[in-house]
Parts: structure tokens; sequence; C-alpha cells
């Protein structure tokens, strides 16, 4: 898909078909995570797909976000294998792991797969229900799914500030 329209067209998806993702789809979602660029080209996530009912189940009580989406892909990082900067100690680790979240959620989109990003999870009971190691912070949920004919964008997702609230040139 040409990229202007695949960002145009993009939503997110918040009611799915109950299929599981074959694994043709996950595995091109997942390619498209392995391509983004991380700091020093350090790679720190660490993904976990969610694609069975017992795992879905258990997905579901660590958040109500979970749209009854049939699959989930939690991208997690590694701050210890992140890049820090060395000015301020500043790690590249969760900012690698949201543009892998990012090609992801955009991929899926690309061949026709709906994805939500959810925020709204209690990272103790993730790590407790997916025994998510120690060195491990769960960032970013993917909920994923053929998108429901019924499914389309909330009206808030055509509302953006001006551009010009937003952008500045050489100074804020």
């Amino acid at each position: 898909m040409e990229f202007e329209k695949l960002i145009a067209e993009r939503y997110s998806v918040r009611s799915f078909k109950s299929e599981h993702l074959p694994k043709e789809a996950v595995d091109k979602i997942l390619e498209a995570g392995h391509k983004a660029p991380t700091g020093c080209n350090c790679q720190p996530q660490r993904i976990l797909v969610l694609n069975t009912d017992e795992s879905m189940k258990k997905l579901k009580s660590c958040t109500r976000c979970h749209f009854d989406a049939p699959t989930a892909m939690l991208v997690c990082h590694n701050a210890e294998e992140g890049w820090q900067r060395p000015y301020d100690g500043a790690l590249s680790s969760p900012v690698d792991a949201a543009i892998v979240a990012t090609h992801m959620m955009l991929e899926a989109h690309n061949i026709g797969v709906g994805a939500c990003w959810v925020m709204h999870f209690n990272p103790a009971a993730i790590r407790k229900s997916f025994n998510i190691p120690d060195g491990l912070e769960p960032l970013a949920l993917l909920v994923l799914g053929y998108p429901n004919e019924e499914s389309k964008p909330l009206d808030l997702h055509y509302k953006t500030r001006p551009i010009s609230d937003v952008v500045y040139y050489e100074s804020f």
C-alpha cells in the first residue's frame, strides 16, 4: 500500500472477528518490527505473541482494553541492552520498543489486520500471567485481528490539533 494512504487510513480497531491470525500474518507483522531501527542497532525489544484462546483469556485478566481481540503482541524492552545517551543517561530502549510497535502496527494495517495500541494494562499482572523476566519492561500491547464489518474509527480519530500548534522552526 502507498505510505500516505496507509497512514491516512489506519485507525485503532476495537471490534474484531473471532479468528486467530494465521502464522503468515503474524510472521509478516513480526518481520516489520524486526526491521525497525533501534539506537546503535542494540535491538533491546522482546515481543511476546499471544495467539491462542488460553493466552487471550489470561490477557483479559490484565486489561479491560482487550476489545475481544483474538491475537495480541506484547512489546517489551530490556533497558540493559539499549543504548544510553552519555550526556544525561537517557535510555533508547523504550523509544526503540515504541518504534518497533509502530512498524508492527503499520504492517498489520498494510496486510488487512486491525490493530489497537493499548497502554492501559496492569504491568504486574502481565508480568505474572506471562512469566515476564525481571529485566524486561512491558511497554505496549498491540491487540490484533481482522476487523468486524461494523469496525470504524472513533470520532476522536479525526480530531487533530493544527500543525502550527505542534511544529516549531528554529526555536520554541
